[in-house]
């Protein structure tokens, strides 16, 4: 019995695919962003708590964010005078992401600056298959790949 050879494959690779083209994304983005002085998870943080009132616990959810990942995010935020944790105004027991005024304004140029790095790495997709593409990511997102597995030993993230 012989072993199949690597380039004998009868599929794409779609893992390096999938994980070549969000990782140049990803770096991008992070590139783009960090003119504002912002991360993508601090982008994210903001536009979600502008949307309605959030805990932290919430918002972590949102972004996919381990709760230390979170804390260190609202400590950036804050520091840099875009957002506040306050209590709720629902639950006295609960604490929210408040978006300051000046965190407000960033948000929009935040939302301006990934919109155009999406706009920028679509751009070489004619109209008809861009929208297909996306109409399929999100298929995919929300049925065959919207859970990771449980394995014993998960895969892990690559670091963003």
């Amino acid at each position: 019995m012989t072993a199949m050879a690597p380039n004998a494959r009868t599929e794409p690779d779609l893992s390096f695919l999938l994980d070549h083209t969000s990782h140049v994304l990803r770096t991008r983005m992070a590139a783009a962003l960090g003119e504002i002085g912002l991360t993508a998870r601090m982008h994210c943080v903001l536009v979600h708590a502008l949307e309605e009132e959030r805990t932290q616990i919430q918002l972590a959810e949102i972004g996919d964010m381990d709760k230390t990942t979170m804390v260190v995010t609202v400590d950036a935020l804050e520091k840099a005078g875009l957002a506040e944790r306050r209590p709720s105004g629902t639950d006295r027991r609960a604490r929210i992401i408040a978006v300051t005024p000046k965190g407000a304004e960033v948000a929009v140029e935040s939302t301006r600056i990934v919109d155009r790095v999406h706009a920028e790495a679509l751009a070489p997709l004619p109209p008809a298959e861009r929208e297909a593409l996306l109409r399929t990511l999100g298929l995919l997102a929300e049925d065959a790949l919207a859970i990771p597995s449980g394995t014993p030993r998960p895969a892990r993230r690559a670091r963003q």
